[in-house]
């Protein structure tokens, strides 16, 4: 069946760019074109489309406004900003609303790939066999009340790394976690910061945000429910995971968007481990002793017991919290990249790249090699080895 796109943008000359650039497609997608957020929302009210792809700025209702209502009205529609403008303050804004931002001018390429990516991975997302999982939990972790607060912050008009400080130091245990973390051998700074704010000033927000998100979910397990494993070996394998992929990103030349996404995803990746342990104990229990037996990888033996994997209920959660596709999608497929449509780096490359160097096994599947051949980056797999390594002491 044909995906339904709408693209928004009050550029006549954009819209028929993009007739013709995605002519290709017209097998596969049926395409709509709007010069307005108005006129958009009009169509909207026609059909059920599959993805908005919106310009972002355009006059009386702008890119994020608009996503803002499909997010409202049409929960299940995924959205796209496709814009020329670097406006930081523009970008903030779309944050909440999209699910990924393409800057203008965006390669025919990249943008097919980017919605077939979306496609495949919402499809994931709402798979039976995860419905039927998380139906099944009597406890799942919540988005952090900080990490919401911060991001409505960077959000508004007004923001600022002073005010992101006073919200965070208004929870004084997390505060405290997170300069721990900024402070310890991981981030190798070499002066003892004292507040969030000075830890914004180094180590950026969004690194800051991604830590405030980590620690606040972490924080929601209880060691003595989650049996199979200790809390502090993931947390700690988890942050060098998530430094490991930043720095392969940032030796690929890489954005810091993407840098920053391999970031959080990487201190994600596993999160869904705990999530299946802390609500199936026996069954997480009965899972490992099917590793253990038949030499499997962890996520083989969760299909077997659950249907799904942890990496699918992870970025299921992530998924619900409004995180990034990029994001949701490098924590959905950390296991098997090549399932998921790319032909460019991304977080997922680095999530993948890094979870695999940093692990039990540290050893690349045949089909992760081939994912890594089709990209044109085999043969940098020994340099992002070497990056991999992490602080001697602060390895659990």
């Amino acid at each position: 069946m044909k995906k339904l796109v709408l693209f928004v943008d009050d550029e006549p000359n954009i819209l028929q760019g993009l007739k013709r650039m995605l002519r290709s497609q017209r097998h596969e997608w049926d395409m709509v074109f709007a010069e307005s957020g108005k006129e958009a929302l009009q169509i909207l009210e026609q059909r059920q489309f599959d993805a908005v792809v919106s310009d972002m700025r355009m006059p009386g209702m702008d890119g994020a406004e608009l996503l803002d209502e499909v997010k409202s009205l049409y929960p299940n529609t995924i959205r796209f900003v496709l814009s020329g403008h670097s406006d930081q303050e523009l970008i903030m804004k779309s944050i909440g609303p999209s699910h990924q931002y393409l800057a203008k001018p965006c390669e025919p390429e990249l943008l097919k790939n980017r919605l077939t990516g979306a496609f495949i991975l919402h499809k994931l997302l709402v798979s039976d066999e995860i419905r039927a999982v998380v139906a099944g939990m009597t406890s799942l972790p919540c988005l952090p009340n900080v990490y919401r607060e911060v991001v409505e912050e960077l959000q508004s008009a007004d923001a600022s790394i002073k005010a992101v400080g006073n919200l965070i130091e208004q929870d004084p245990g997390m505060a405290t976690k997170v300069l721990q973390l900024v402070n310890s051998a991981y981030f190798g700074i070499g002066r003892q910061l004292t507040s969030p704010a000075e830890a914004a000033n180094y180590i950026g927000l969004n690194i800051l945000k991604s830590l405030i998100l980590s620690e606040g979910v972490f924080s929601q397990f209880d060691p003595a429910v989650v049996k199979s494993f200790s809390l502090d070996v993931v947390k700690n394998k988890s942050l060098i995971v998530a430094q490991s992929a930043r720095q392969i990103a940032k030796s690929e030349d890489a954005n810091e968007v993407v840098s920053d996404q391999a970031f959080l995803a990487g201190l994600l990746h596993d999160m869904g481990s705990l999530v299946l342990a802390a609500n199936f104990p026996n069954d997480y229990l009965l899972a490992r002793e099917i590793v253990n037996k038949n030499e499997l990888d962890i996520w083989e033996a969760e299909k077997q017991i659950f249907g799904t994997t942890h990496a699918e209920v992870g970025a299921y959660l992530l998924g619900l919290w409004g995180i990034s596709d990029d994001v949701v999608a490098a924590v959905a497929y950390h296991h098997k990249p090549e399932c998921y449509p790319t032909s460019e780096f991304s977080a997922l490359t680095a999530v993948y790249v890094a979870s695999t160097c940093v692990g039990s096994s540290q050893q690349m599947t045949e089909n992760g090699l081939v994912y890594l051949q089709s990209i044109g980056l085999v043969d940098h797999i020994p340099s992002w080895q070497a990056i991999c390594k992490p602080p001697e002491d602060e390895v659990a």
